[in-house]
């Protein structure tokens, strides 16, 4: 839209969603977005609106992307689970199966569902890292399989806000000698013509919106008195928002927060899930192989969040940090405010994507408003 105003659709039973979609963008809550639904596995709203830079020189358009941070742990989580319920992974098994190197320090029992439930003790490295080393794959990867645990695994979550990505994904190469990248194109978004990319090429470039960071001083990591665990996983290395923008961040394969999408690749990516293993008239999975990310595998509170946290396989489950309607959903958020939701028992999924950050880890009030607004005109 050359104006920035809001373009796309929601069916008739939505337009309250539309509306508060551009109230966001009108009184400045939103600069840029994207939210999009679907029901039954069928589009119901695919909105974008308003501009994909704070200097407002190039508007949201259908086929704008942006980095979504965490919400892109969804996205390695469904690839993870696509292995499993094709019998090529095993949650139970120990890491080390897959990856005999990880066994060191003690490591040899962590298990796979250890790595996507954030309850491996593996928050961060020990080594001290750049920014750069988040680019280097075998060293990252490497440093984490040589390294003790920071605490007993299984025994609590702490949120494995970038290492999450690196273990599942080197699990993923070792099992079929693909990069979690190129088997999440190859098996999944190419599939469903979906525009959702974990390494991006440079041809695409031109499409990538511009994150616009949060206020100073809000992100997890500047909160007083915070715990070691805290402090290690949110400077070693620090975020900055603006490595977004360069090449370097777009082309590596960072799986826990380095994908590439909006709302529409979300919401009818985790389609899939949501309808038992089928998306686009395509079957992916089996409905077994889908539900098995509502198994719980730990609950209490979280070590890096401070607060009562319920992970499933590579999702969080409905809970105190997200009392969602449904008891068979799950979500997931990233940093600034993007979302993905997933409703079983409703065959529903939402997803949402955005340029202004909130200082947010895992979604929050406008994505939300924007989903209860959704609900609202379901249940009507």
């Amino acid at each position: 839209m050359a104006d920035g105003s809001v373009g796309g659709f929601a069916t008739d039973r939505f337009g309250a969603v539309r509306e508060a979609f551009q109230a966001n963008l009108e009184n400045g809550t939103d600069s840029g977005a994207s939210f999009a639904a679907t029901l039954e596995g069928e589009t119901v709203i695919d909105l974008w609106g308003g501009w994909a830079d704070d200097a407002h020189t190039r508007p949201w358009e259908k086929d704008t992307i942006v980095n979504v941070y965490s919400t892109t742990k969804t996205m390695t989580a469904l690839t993870a689970l696509l292995l499993a319920d094709r019998g090529e992974l095993d949650f139970d098994a120990p890491v080390a199966t897959y990856w005999p190197e990880f066994a060191a320090n003690g490591k040899d029992r962590v298990k796979v569902s250890h790595l996507m439930s954030h309850s491996a003790g593996l928050s961060g490295w020990k080594e001290t890292l750049t920014t750069a080393d988040l680019y280097d794959w075998d060293k990252v990867t490497s440093l984490l399989a040589a390294q003790a645990p920071f605490w007993e695994p299984g025994t609590a979550s702490g949120y494995h806000a970038l290492t999450q990505g690196y273990l599942v994904g080197e699990v993923v190469r070792r099992i079929t000698g693909r990069s979690l990248g190129t088997v999440f194109r190859q098996e999944i978004a190419e599939p469903l013509g979906a525009d959702f990319w974990i390494g991006l090429p440079a041809s695409e470039d031109a499409r990538v919106a511009d994150l616009i960071p949060p206020p100073p001083g809000s992100a997890i990591g500047d909160a007083p008195n915070q715990s070691e665990l805290v402090r290690n996983m949110s400077s070693n290395p620090g975020i900055d928002v603006s490595e977004t923008r360069t090449r370097a961040w777009r082309g590596a394969e960072i799986p826990a927060a380095g994908g590439q999408g909006n709302a529409r690749s979300i919401a009818e990516i985790h389609a899939i899930l949501a309808n038992g293993g089928v998306a686009k008239g395509k079957r992916f999975m089996s409905e077994a192989g889908c539900r098995k990310a509502l198994e719980l595998q730990i609950e209490g509170t979280d070590l890096i969040f401070g607060q009562p946290a319920k992970f499933g396989l590579g999702f969080g489950l409905p809970g105190a940090m997200a009392p969602l309607t449904n008891p068979n959903s799950m979500f997931w958020g990233g940093y600034g405010g993007s979302l993905a939701i997933i409703d079983m028992d409703a065959r529903t999924t939402f997803g949402y994507a955005m340029t202004r950050m909130a200082p947010t880890t895992t979604g929050d009030l406008r994505a939300l408003g924007l989903v209860m607004a959704a609900w609202q005109a379901l249940e009507a």
